[in-house]
């Protein structure tokens, strides 16, 4: 059996350790000195494994110092690497320092889509008129969609070639993506009693795509129900309405008779224009363009809706928000609204919000 290693050498040990770590010049050497001394090969792991050999008297004194070398030599390594490491970051701060003279890297611009620029404007200038936001969900019901609307179960917009359904379920009513935010009229009238003066802006849905089609679209509908509103309250909100949008202050407007199953009577609502050139211009000219349809709400609809039509009357109109957009702005075709081109986008588009006022249809 061995006997003890002698002190003086366990202290020559430490010494040499500790100075050779103190010498490390780098993560990378003090690493590898680590794992020449602790590793499993290392020097003080082998110094550990002769302990069995010894005596008892000397492997309890000898284990004693070779773990406080073992201890002493870990903490080095731990604050030699923490020093190297601070000395690594001051360095890096030093090469990376930033240069605040030189000029900001260019960034490309958002832009407001033309829908939401229109949504937008078609909100501020209804909401300076009175009217708040309504809102609904894009799947609805036949009931809400049609039936409520009196509109009759032949009508074209409830067959298969116009209307977008689901499939089917044997426990609830047949749905369908919304042909109209008019369902949003429906519910308001059916959660609280009047008056009424909303507006409802939102997505709608018909089978059809073309140049000035889309098989999803944008409309705001109104409804006004009160127990004085008049067809002259219509004409008066849809003039000012058109003149401000359009920011003509002497637009001209004229209602069309018409026939709508949810109004009575009803009207479509022209703009004076003229295609002088082959140009569409809005505005005074020989011509007329039809922007959006109106009237006064059917009785049936206020009943069905839980609403005395002998005591209360209103208005309702809707509109396509990419149709007005596009005569406003001069996009030539609905489809591009939805290609999600950039360079359209970058053309089209507003880099700031820029909504008209009903004061002389100007920006306020």
């Amino acid at each position: 059996m061995q006997h003890s290693l002698p002190e003086q050498d366990l202290d020559a040990v430490r010494e040499i350790l500790l100075a050779s770590i103190a010498a490390a010049d780098s993560a990378e050497a003090l690493e590898s000195l680590r794992i020449a001394e602790l590793g499993k090969k290392g020097r003080l792991t082998q110094l550990m494994r002769s302990l069995g050999s010894m005596e008892p008297e000397a492997r309890r004194s000898v284990g004693a110092a070779l773990n406080a070398i073992k201890t002493d030599v870990a903490a080095a390594i731990e604050g030699r690497k923490t020093a190297l490491m601070d000395a690594a970051l001051d360095a890096r701060l030093m090469d990376e320092r930033l240069d605040v003279t030189l000029p900001v890297r260019p960034e490309p611009r958002g832009a407001i889509h033309p829908i939401s620029q229109t949504i937008d404007e078609v909100i501020a200038i209804f909401g300076e008129m009175g009217f708040t936001v309504a809102e609904g969900p894009d799947i609805e019901d036949d009931w809400h969609n049609f039936t409520a609307l009196n509109i009759p179960p032949e009508h074209p917009a409830r067959q298969e070639m116009d209307t977008f359904y689901l499939p089917g379920e044997a426990d609830r009513p047949r749905r369908v993506l919304r042909t109209h935010t008019s369902p949003v009229q429906i519910r308001t009238m059916l959660e609280s009693p009047p008056p009424f003066r909303i507006i409802a802006p939102g997505r709608t849905y018909r089978c059809d795509s073309d140049a000035t089609h889309s098989p999803m679209f944008h409309q705001v509908e109104g409804l006004v129900v009160d127990e004085c509103t008049h067809m002259g309250h219509l004409k008066g909100c849809l003039i000012e309405f058109c003149r401000a949008y359009f920011r003509i202050d002497d637009l001209p407007v004229r209602f069309r008779p018409s026939y709508f199953p949810f109004t009575e009577p009803s009207a479509e609502v022209d703009i004076g224009c003229t295609r002088a050139g082959g140009d569409l211009r809005i505005g005074h000219g020989d011509d007329w363009l039809e922007i959006l349809g109106s009237g006064m709400v059917h009785p049936r609809v206020l009943a069905n809706c839980g609403i005395d039509p002998g005591r209360y009357q209103g208005f309702a109109f809707g509109m396509g928000l990419e149709r007005i957009a596009m005569l406003k702005y001069g996009i030539a075709d609905l489809r591009t609204f939805f290609e999600s081109d950039l360079r359209w986008l970058r053309h089209y588009g507003f880099a700031a919000l820029d909504v008209p006022s009903l004061v002389a249809g100007s920006t306020p």
